[in-house]
């Protein structure tokens, strides 16, 4: 994180030009259809993308990005990856829960991703976009389950778009809305970092105590 907070997301922005959209959306699409996904920050790219297309480039009448460019390539990469992951679900089957652990892979965030899909059904495919983790692994879940694809193409164009709009606007309005607020871009991009970090910090401190907890009654019921 500590990286993150010292990158100059506006110089950063400056020199790419153009290509910025390709790395935004190389970036989205990965996180939406690519197991690599795990490990990109995309609702603190997205909130931060919006909020340079607030601001002007410095002696110009030039914004660093172009707000409504920002939200077609985000939608586009979102539903093309999520495309992506629902096809490598379904080809790969059941045979990917079965598969060991590795580095990039771990049933249990998939497994996470299933239980989603019981409590909501095809809203997942919606409100899984604003679930880190969740995010990823659901258009897989959804493959593997053999969705009709019609379904979840719906569903996928709906949630796409929302999470395309609803993320770099909310940061757009925030840099129109504050006074000089490019004075604390850092502290921004650190609360957001922090904030999509919460619902996998919450699991992981869950699970943790969930395997105390078996492991504290495999002990009792030795002792017994």
């Amino acid at each position: 994180m500590e990286a993150i907070l010292h990158i100059d997301y506006a110089s950063l922005v400056l020199s790419l030009g153009v290509v910025a959209y390709f790395v935004i959306f190389a970036i989205i699409f990965s996180e939406s259809g690519l197991l690599i996904g795990l490990f990109l920050p995309g609702d603190s790219l997205l909130f931060t993308a919006g909020f340079l297309a607030s601001q002007k480039i410095a002696g110009t009448n030039l914004y660093y990005l172009n707000l409504w460019i920002l939200i077609g390539v985000t939608f586009v990469a979102a539903v093309t990856g999520d495309s992506v992951g629902y096809s490598f679900g379904h080809r790969i089957g059941r045979k990917i829960f079965t598969k060991p652990d590795s580095k990039l892979f771990k049933k249990e965030n998939l497994e996470k991703a299933e239980k989603f899909y019981e409590k909501y059904g095809v809203k997942t495919i919606i409100l899984a976009r604003f679930v880190p983790i969740v995010r990823t692994f659901a258009p897989i879940v959804a493959g593997v389950g053999k969705m009709n694809y019609k379904t979840f193409f719906s569903f996928n164009i709906i949630g796409g778009a929302l999470w395309a709009v609803i993320i770099p606007v909310a940061g757009y309005y925030l840099g129109k809305l504050i006074p000089d607020v490019d004075k604390y871009l850092l502290p921004i991009v650190a609360l957001i970092v922090i904030i999509s970090a919460i619902p996998t910090i919450l699991e992981i401190i869950k699970d943790r105590m969930k395997k105390k907890r078996a492991k504290a009654a495999i002990i009792k019921k030795n002792e017994d």
